[in-house]
């Protein structure tokens, strides 16, 4: 059962409550409905959490759990949901983003050179950079449908199939 799988890699709600950059939230995070785990607050997570993975911003995990807490979705699950863009994954998942962007605005993909500088930051935002972000938005968009529509099948899928195994 999903249910069960997902509590397994869940950190425990109190360490994430005591997380320095949750603290301004205050009072916002005593909510049950932040902590509860079921298929509608799955799937709202599953959304939020991949929706902020796939967007090339700092502190992810304050927007993730910025928009769970509205939502009243699992805030836990939409933190950690952010980690797929990790420093492992960040570099192939932005170059899709970015060839995506390209392909929707028409244009032809720039080849570049990653430089640690201002100035290529600087530089990069006008040539590289509109092409990056729209494919940003887009691939988070379907990132965040994917999760919502799939962890909401799995979570019914599970459910039937426990359901029959009972009446057998």
């Amino acid at each position: 059962m999903p249910k069960k799988t997902i509590q397994k890699f869940l950190p425990d709600h109190n360490k994430v409550k005591q997380q320095k950059s949750l603290k301004i939230f205050g009072s916002l995070l005593h909510d049950a409905n932040l902590w509860h785990l079921n298929r509608r607050s799955a799937r709202g997570a599953f959304s939020v959490g991949l929706f902020f993975a796939f967007i090339p911003v700092p502190f992810q995990m304050v927007l993730a759990a910025a928009c769970a807490i509205p939502f009243r979705v699992n805030l836990p699950l939409s933190v950690a949901l952010v980690w797929l863009t990790n420093p492992l994954t960040m570099p192939p998942i932005f170059y899709c983003s970015y060839r995506v962007g390209a392909f929707a605005l028409g244009q032809k993909t720039q080849p570049f050179h990653f430089e640690a500088s201002w100035e290529w930051l600087v530089e990069s935002l006008s040539t590289i950079g509109p092409a990056f972000m729209i494919g940003s938005l887009i691939c988070a968009s379907i990132a965040a449908l994917v999760g919502y529509f799939g962890i909401d099948w799995l979570w019914r899928h599970s459910v039937n199939k426990a359901w029959n195994s009972r009446g057998q």
